[in-house]
């Protein structure tokens, strides 16, 4: 007996991006991960990335260079003096010839990308807890 082939309303729709969940963390592992408060104190476009924006953030009396995928939605003079969150931890990574020192967190609704700020003014480098 030859089986039918199943029809688009058989199939279950493939998971997204922003549907798929990755698998739960234990605390431990979460605990890992450093978060910060950074103040945004210059951004301009990657010189080798349409994507990039590069941002140099101070951390708590220290600055570092992050590049981050948001030119599309941000202009730099935005985001310029921003109190934002990073994550301070992450593994250094070269990103068009550029070290990127962290990551800006962002939040997208699928169509635009915002960044996590402050909601008023923070001193620069305090662990988000």
């Amino acid at each position: 007996m030859n089986q039918a082939e199943p029809t688009k309303s058989d199939t279950p729709p493939a998971a997204t991006a922003a549907e798929a969940e990755p698998p739960e963390i234990g605390i431990e592992d979460f605990a890992k991960v450093v978060l910060k408060t950074g103040r945004v104190k210059a951004a301009a476009p990657h010189p080798n990335a349409d994507k990039l924006l590069v941002l140099t953030v101070d951390v708590g009396g220290a600055e570092r260079t992050i590049c981050a995928g948001i030119k599309a939605w941000v202009k730099p003079e935005d985001i310029l003096d921003k109190d934002i969150v990073i994550v301070a931890n992450l593994k250094p990574r070269k990103m068009r010839g550029i070290e990127s020192q962290g990551m800006l967190l962002a939040v997208t609704d699928g169509s635009d990308v915002i960044p996590l700020t402050a909601m008023k003014r923070v001193n620069s480098g305090l662990r988000v807890s």
